[in-house]
């Protein structure tokens, strides 16, 4: 369907392995928009979260895309409204803007420049050491991009339901029981998960150190999904997934994202029959937003 469509599939580490193994490309938000950007594809599947998909529209405006679910959303897009952002930055004139990718096209529209957890410090250095910057909506990746750069970058109080639950009670029991093991910590957790870390990196970084690390034992603290990928590229390492907490204390050994689980086989083939549904990006919108997209594609060269 997809060759008779002139279709490309995309899916995020974060989607079940099922989506993964039939995607197209597998990537993160920076290494998707990359590819995004440069598709001659007719129509794009972005099998991830809505945010995503409207990334790919503003990059390929002439171009169908379609998602698996509308619903897919983003708890750390919604804790950053565009018209919240709008009186922060007017409340703090002179600041330049920098954005998580997770956020709404609104909310880019608003933005100096878009940052990924792959390239945050990259960007973030691209500015003169004196220019006074807003980041948001992630405050435990913009607190982690200040300890690293010595910047003292205005926060948005915004935060991933999914990485803001892991247990550090949990990961200490884990490294006890596995004293060899590495600890693979997204820059979106809280500080107290961070300090445990024998890494702090990306989705695609954690990846790379697995594959190139001599370590057997890893405890991985981000969206369990990037499981699938550390598997199938190291199927002769152990990857344990840091547990959450829960209203009982530890939970189960997984942290899994709702939204993306949304992303399935049926829907994904649904969306291609269909071409439906389709994300769509008021063009004002979009005109303001991908510029500062663009601009963060060009300092990850």
């Amino acid at each position: 369907m997809c060759r008779e469509k002139n279709a490309v599939v995309l899916a995020h580490y974060y989607t079940e392995g099922a989506v993964q193994d039939v995607a197209d490309f597998v990537g993160d938000s920076l290494a998707l928009a990359q590819q995004a950007a440069k598709t001659e594809a007719d129509i794009i599947v972005m099998c991830g979260v809505h945010f995503m998909g409207e990334t790919c529209k503003i990059l390929c405006p002439e171009k169908k895309v379609l998602v698996c679910d509308l619903d897919a959303g983003c708890s750390l897009a919604d804790s950053c409204k565009a018209e919240d952002l709008k009186a922060f930055i007017d409340e703090h004139p002179g600041y330049k803007v920098v954005s998580y990718v997770n956020t709404t096209a609104a909310v880019k529209a608003l933005t100096d420049v878009v940052v990924t957890s792959s390239n945050a410090k990259k960007v973030v250095d691209s500015f003169p050491k004196d220019e006074k910057l807003i980041f948001g909506p992630d405050k435990n990746l913009g607190n982690y991009i200040n300890s690293v750069t010595g910047r003292q970058m205005l926060l948005w109080n915004g935060g991933c339901h999914v990485h803001g639950q892991f247990s550090l009670e949990g990961i200490l029991k884990l490294k006890q029981e596995h004293p060899q093991a590495k600890v693979l910590v997204h820059p979106e957790c809280p500080a107290p998960i961070q300090a445990l870390a024998d890494v702090i990196g990306s989705t695609a970084g954690l990846l790379k150190y697995a594959i190139d690390s001599d370590a057997q034992e890893f405890i991985v603290a981000t969206e369990s999904g990037i499981l699938h990928q550390m598997t199938q590229k190291c199927p002769d390492k152990t990857f344990l997934p840091a547990p959450p907490e829960t209203s009982e204390g530890i939970g189960c050994q997984c942290n899994e994202c709702s939204y993306m689980r949304l992303n399935t086989l049926q829907k994904l083939y649904n969306a291609l029959r269909d071409e439906q549904p389709e994300i769509t990006v008021d063009p004002a919108i979009a005109k303001e937003a991908v510029k500062p997209i663009q601009r963060m594609l060009e300092l990850s060269k």
